[in-house]
C-alpha cells in the first residue's frame, strides 16, 4: 500500500515512551495551522508576537476593526477534558471586546510573567475566531 512504509517509518521517529501517547502540536505548527484557516476563510491575520516554538502560549485577538477587540488565552488547565489532553482550549479574556489599550495592557502584564507567548491577530468585524472555547 502506498505511504505504510513512510509511516512505519515515521512511527520508529517516535521515541518508544512516547508512542500510544497522544502529542500535542507545538504552537508553531499550531500558529500556522490557524494562520491557514484564516486565511481560507478570507480573514487577515498575521502574527504579532512570535513566542516558544515547542510550548509558547497562545494569544489570539480578534481586531474589530472599531477601536476595540476580543482576546482569547488559554483556558485554564482545569477546563481541559482527560480524554482529548491534545486540545487547545481557549477563554475569551475580559467577556467582551476590550478597548486596544486595555489588551495592550493585558498582554505588558504576561510578558512580566511569561515572555514566550504569542500573539496572532485576525481581522473580523463579527469576531468570528475558529478557536475551541472551554466550557465551564
Amino acid at each position: 500500500m502506498p505511504g505504510r512504509a513512510g509511516t512505519a517509518a515515521a512511527v520508529r521517529r517516535i521515541p518508544p515512551a512516547d508512542r500510544g501517547r497522544i502529542l500535542r502540536l507545538t504552537s508553531s505548527f499550531w500558529v500556522s495551522a490557524y494562520l491557514r484557516r484564516a486565511f481560507g476563510e478570507g480573514q487577515m491575520a498575521a502574527v504579532l508576537k512570535k513566542g516558544a516554538a515547542e510550548a509558547g502560549a497562545i494569544f489570539v485577538r480578534i481586531n474589530r476593526l472599531d477601536g476595540t477587540a476580543d482576546l482569547y488565552g488559554p483556558a485554564p488547565q482545569a477546563a481541559f477534558d482527560d480524554t482529548r489532553p491534545d486540545e487547545r482550549l481557549f477563554e475569551h479574556v475580559g467577556g467582551r471586546p476590550l478597548d486596544e489599550a486595555e489588551i495592550d495592557e493585558r498582554l505588558t502584564r504576561e510578558k512580566r510573567f511569561d515572555p514566550d507567548f504569542w500573539v496572532v491577530e485576525i481581522e473580523a468585524r463579527d469576531g468570528r475566531h475558529f478557536l475551541e472555547i472551554a466550557r465551564g
